[in-house]
C-alpha cells in the first residue's frame, strides 16, 4: 500500500512537472505570405495629413486627403512561396485644401477634366506602374518600374517583412532602414533606423502586429527632424494566418517640431495611413463578428 501510495504520488507530480513544461512552451505560429498565380488582390487605401507650418508668426495648413483602390495582379508564383505581381491602382478620390485657397478635388472615375497638380496622379491610373517580386516572408527580390514617375514613395518596402522561423506572442523582429535627407545645402544626412514589429495577439487565425519606428542616429538639426517625423509611423496591422496575406492596417504619425526654420517656426505633422482589404476572406468565411 505504502509503495502505491508513493507510485501514485510520484505520477502527480511528474503530471505536474509535464504540465509546467508545457505552460512555459507557449504556442507558435508561422506568419508566410501566400499568393496564387492568376489572382487579383485589392486593398482600400485611405491616407489623410494635415501639415501645420508656422514661419515669423504666419501660419499656413494643407489638408490632404486621398481615398483609392490598390490592387496586385499576380503573375507567378514559385514553389518556394516566392511571388510575382503587378502593382497598379485602380482608383482614385483626392481633395486638397491650402490656407487662403479654395479645395480641390479629383476623382477618376467621375471626374473628366483633371485639376492642375494631379496630372501626374490621373495618368497613373489603371496601368501596372511597378513589377515586384517578394518571398514567402515579404522580403523585396526584384522592383521593376513599368509606368510613370519613379517614386521616391516607391522605394520603401512593399509590405511588412514577417519572421524566417514560427514566432509566439510577444516576439519582435526589426528591419533595418537607411534614410537619406536632403539638406538645404544640397548635402544629403544619411539617417540609421530601425522598423520594429511585435506579435500582439493571435486570435481567430488573426494575427496582430505592432508596428514602430525607432531612430538610430542622433539628430540635432530641426530641420533635419522636421523631414523625418514623416518616415515615423506607428501601428497595428491585422495578417491572416491561413490566407497569408494582410487583412487590414492602420499607422500613424503625430508629431511637433520647433525651430525647423528659425527660432520662431513649428511646423506639426498629423498623418493616417489606413488599409482594408476588399473582399475580406474572413467575411466570406463568417467570422466578422469574431474577428472584431
Amino acid at each position: 500500500m505504502a509503495f502505491s501510495l508513493h507510485h501514485a504520488a510520484a505520477l502527480v507530480l511528474s503530471l505536474g512537472l509535464a504540465a509546467q513544461a508545457a505552460a512555459g512552451s507557449p504556442e507558435k505560429y508561422t506568419l508566410r505570405y501566400q499568393f496564387h498565380p492568376g489572382e487579383t488582390v485589392r486593398w482600400e487605401v485611405e491616407h489623410r495629413s494635415n501639415v501645420r507650418t508656422t514661419v515669423s508668426k504666419n501660419t499656413q495648413t494643407a489638408e490632404t486627403l486621398s481615398l483609392s483602390v490598390k490592387q496586385w495582379r499576380v503573375t507567378d508564383v514559385k514553389p518556394d512561396g516566392s511571388a510575382t505581381f503587378e502593382h497598379g491602382v485602380e482608383s482614385v478620390d483626392m481633395r486638397q485644401k491650402l490656407t487662403g485657397r479654395s479645395e480641390v478635388r479629383y476623382n477618376s472615375r467621375t471626374d473628366a477634366k483633371v485639376p492642375v497638380g494631379f496630372e501626374d496622379v490621373a495618368k497613373s491610373v489603371g496601368l501596372p506602374l511597378l513589377r515586384v517580386t517578394i518571398d514567402a516572408h515579404g522580403k523585396l527580390l526584384h522592383r521593376e518600374h513599368l509606368a510613370g514617375k519613379q517614386s521616391a514613395k516607391a522605394e520603401g518596402w512593399m509590405t511588412i517583412p514577417l519572421p524566417a522561423e514560427p514566432v509566439a506572442v510577444g516576439h519582435t523582429w526589426s528591419l533595418p532602414q537607411t534614410i537619406d535627407i536632403p539638406l538645404e545645402s544640397g548635402g544629403v544626412k544619411r539617417v540609421k533606423a530601425i522598423q520594429q514589429f511585435t506579435l500582439e495577439s493571435v486570435q481567430t487565425g488573426v494575427a496582430v502586429i505592432r508596428v514602430s519606428t525607432d531612430v538610430l542616429t542622433p539628430i540635432n538639426d530641426p530641420a533635419v527632424e522636421s523631414q523625418l517625423v514623416q518616415r515615423e509611423a506607428a501601428g497595428l496591422v491585422r495578417f491572416d494566418l491561413d490566407a497569408g496575406r494582410v487583412l487590414s492596417q492602420q499607422l500613424d504619425i503625430d508629431k511637433h517640431v520647433v525651430g525647423f526654420r528659425g527660432e520662431a517656426s513649428s511646423i506639426h505633422y498629423v498623418n493616417r495611413f489606413c488599409e482594408r482589404l476588399l473582399n475580406d476572406p474572413i467575411k466570406t468565411a463568417g467570422k466578422d463578428k469574431a474577428r472584431d
